[in-house]
């Protein structure tokens, strides 16, 4: 199953290979949201074949699928489906789209989350990601980076707002607070190339986890660069 595709369809393609798994034999995409680093590559990969998408209902309506043969299932926010032996728990997360949200997926006793592109944590979320073994979450951007950054200050504000991108210090808060110590591999991800380093993230992550003493497996994913498979 893939969650999103940002990517082109070769580069897809090729990060799936180097982990040992085909595309064609993907049984679903899971799509969070419509903003074009999220589905940008969906229309090729499902051209060439043809896997069924599952995404909410109001997400449906603000893509473009002409030309797109793949079938549709769609859901309401806060509902869940199995595909196969998964079982998909779809919640609301506060971000400047149509209707997006997180994932996590159960399967054979072990959980894992998705969450990305949410301008704060709320306490909705904190119960969903409740007793998860593996969670990739958003470390978007360091906030003193972004404010003098070359973004104009429309983008600052929509990225800084409450329905913008998680900051470094607002996802290591939640770490330090309120990750369930059953966290065993945690993954920051979707870091900006423009306002973040992942040798800060890194530092900030190990500093939080500290405060809780808490020992997962922990991996800063760069901006552009495979992360590698993650086994349980």
């Amino acid at each position: 199953m893939l969650i999103d595709a940002g990517l082109s369809r070769r580069e897809i393609e090729s990060r799936l290979f180097a982990i040992g798994e085909d595309p064609s034999m993907l049984d679903a995409v899971l799509v969070t949201h419509e903003h074009s680093d999220h589905v940008s590559g969906l229309g090729v990969l499902l051209r060439k074949y043809k896997k069924p998408v599952y995404l909410t209902h109001l997400t449906e309506t603000a893509i473009d699928w002409e030309g797109i043969p793949a079938p549709r299932q769609t859901f309401q926010a806060g509902t869940g489906f199995t595909i196969g032996d998964l079982e998909i728990g779809s919640f609301t997360i506060p971000h400047d789209a149509i209707d997006p949200v997180g994932y996590v997926v159960r399967s054979q006793g072990v959980s894992c989350a998705v969450v990305t592109d949410l301008g704060y944590m709320p306490d909705s979320i904190k119960m969903h990601l409740r007793g998860v073994d593996a969670l990739l979450l958003e470390s978007n951007h360091n906030l003193e980076m972004l404010k003098v950054g070359p973004y104009p200050w429309s983008l600052k504000q929509r990225i800084m707002g409450r329905k913008g991108h998680l900051s470094n210090e607002a996802a290591f808060e939640f770490i330090a607070n309120d990750m369930d110590a059953s966290v065993s591999t945690l993954v920051l991800g979707h870091l900006s190339e423009h306002n973040n380093y992942p040798t800060l993230v890194q530092q900030m992550a190990e500093e939080a986890l500290g405060q809780r003493g808490l020992r997962p497996r922990l991996h800063v994913a760069e901006p552009g660069v495979a992360s590698g498979a993650f086994e349980y």
